[in-house]
């Protein structure tokens, strides 16, 4: 499951009972060689959305990581690349990573230190660390941050089947980090049932974009010949719409 270059089970052991933030800042030097990192053909799968409904002018990672994102806003974005992420050791990495290509900004996502200053938001394998009582404000930001007709795009999986292993992989995963964070202080948020379509495309239309889907075929389709994935792409009105 790790590359011989990644955290030992003691490490990951460490981060776990840490709060989200110093578990990443711990996690930052070995983030790389996990899986956690998101894998270049989803990366990709995303670029060439974009490709097709771009070019941007500035782009933003949001909770950026190490920098996985920049690559397919550099593709993408004709002007600034910027990532926010609140993980100090995540936000060193990514300079380190990609240095003069980006400007990395430590921020919370759910008071981020922009104004009105980009034209595409992308956001790769973060959300499952908010709750969803917190997905009105982290939406609003990306809401209010983007300039009008900028776009909000993230790959969203669809659930595994019921009879299928993942599914109680997942499953037990959620359950464990519940009672993890029912027993033991500082929470750490991570789960990753949270965020179904149905409910984020709701949320999102509540906010003021308006949401459309693109399959991204790249990643493949079940056994019903439906995507695995999909682009969410939540667009802010222009200002004549608004007005």
């Amino acid at each position: 499951m790790f590359d011989p270059q990644g955290p030992t089970l003691r490490e990951l052991a460490v981060q776990a009972l840490s709060s989200v933030e110093h578990g990443y800042d711990l996690l930052a030097p070995k983030f790389d060689h996990t899986p956690f990192r998101t894998p270049e053909h989803i990366l990709d799968s995303v670029a060439e959305v974009l490709r097709t409904i771009g070019p941007f002018g500035h782009g933003l990672d949001l909770c950026c990581g190490t920098g996985a994102g920049a690559r397919v806003l550099r593709e993408v974005c004709e002007k600034r690349v910027a990532g926010v992420d609140f993980s100090a050791g995540m936000l060193a990495e990514a300079r380190r990573g990609t240095p003069g290509g980006a400007d990395w900004v430590r921020g919370d996502a759910l008071a981020l230190p922009f104004g009105e200053a980009f034209d595409l938001l992308v956001s790769f394998g973060a959300f499952g660390h908010f709750l969803p009582s917190q997905r009105p404000a982290l939406f609003a930001e990306a809401h209010r941050v983007l300039r009008p007709g900028g776009r909000f795009v993230f790959p969203l999986g669809a659930p595994p089947p019921v009879r299928s292993g993942l599914y109680w992989m997942l499953l037990g995963f959620d359950a464990v980090m519940r009672v993890r964070n029912a027993v033991w202080r500082p929470p750490f948020v991570m789960y990753y049932r949270g965020f179904p379509l149905a409910e984020v495309a709701a949320e999102l239309t509540r906010t003021g974009f308006d949401v459309t889907l693109r399959d991204l075929p790249g990643l493949g389709r079940r056994p019903d010949g439906s995507p695995r994935a999909r682009a969410v792409i939540a667009t802010k009105p222009p200002q004549s719409q608004e007005s």
